[in-house]
């Protein structure tokens, strides 16, 4: 069953392997994970990691990426070789940016900054769990130019006091599951209302089911029905942004 979902989203065990990039964003050695398209490229995703850091699981979506036509390249926010593994860890690295916002738009712009040394240009950003927050951290910030999209997977929704979401913000896809316990229906919508506030261009979809983590392959939470349909959707997604 896990070779069969990995196949029906696109990444079969041969496929063109990536390669680590390291990188640095104020003296803070980093390192991410890039692999370049197959075929005529059709534009360029920048991946952000969930509370794990830059793992196998990010890799594997940059391959499929890859193997959809595009540019992929998942930055790291945690700095080289940090990858905590319990949960206690995971929750102090994820604290530390959401109490230092100003750092985590910084390395995400780091991230940017070193695709486009690559040759990326205008981009989709992406982000799993605590990388979809992230995301909207960016998207708010109306600091990243040349983004043409924004994509949440069973992200943080929340919008910090003071911020809100610019009138030019580019269009942004949520996946959310109906069943995460974590996020709550109230969070989806209130952004909603947000977004429409602020005339920003925004797709919700919402998975019968489907907990916190969905997407994540061989996880107890993995959902293949809400797995396959959000992939199917940023799919899409990218096709219309570029």
């Amino acid at each position: 069953m896990k070779r069969l979902a990995l196949v029906i989203l696109g990444l079969s065990f041969n496929a063109f392997a990536g390669q680590s990039v390291d990188y640095q964003s104020d003296g803070v050695e980093l390192e991410g994970y890039y692999a370049q398209a197959q075929g005529t490229p059709k534009g360029s995703v920048i991946l952000i990691h969930d509370w794990d850091g830059l793992t196998e699981y990010e890799q594997k979506r940059v391959n499929m990426l890859s193997e959809m036509g595009y540019n992929a390249f998942a930055v790291d926010l945690y700095g080289k070789g940090n990858r905590p593994v319990d949960t206690n860890a995971k929750k102090a690295e994820t604290g530390k940016l959401y109490k230092d916002r100003g750092k985590m738009r910084t390395l995400i712009i780091a991230g940017l900054d070193k695709a486009r040394e690559m040759g990326v240009e205008e981009v989709v950003v992406a982000g799993y769990c605590f990388g979809g927050a992230a995301i909207l951290e960016l998207a708010r910030s109306g600091k990243a130019a040349g983004v043409n999209g924004y994509a949440t997977f069973h992200g943080g929704l929340k919008t910090p006091a003071q911020q809100s979401y610019p009138e030019n913000t580019a269009p942004i896809f949520i996946a959310h599951g109906g069943a995460d316990t974590g996020i709550p229906m109230t969070d989806v919508a209130d952004l909603s209302v947000q977004l429409e506030t602020a005339k920003v261009p925004y797709l919700i979809e919402i998975y019968s089911g489907a907990p916190h983590a969905f997407t994540v392959f061989e996880s107890p939470r993995y959902r293949e029905a809400a797995d396959t349909r959000s992939w199917a959707t940023f799919g899409t997604f990218l096709d219309q942004n570029f």
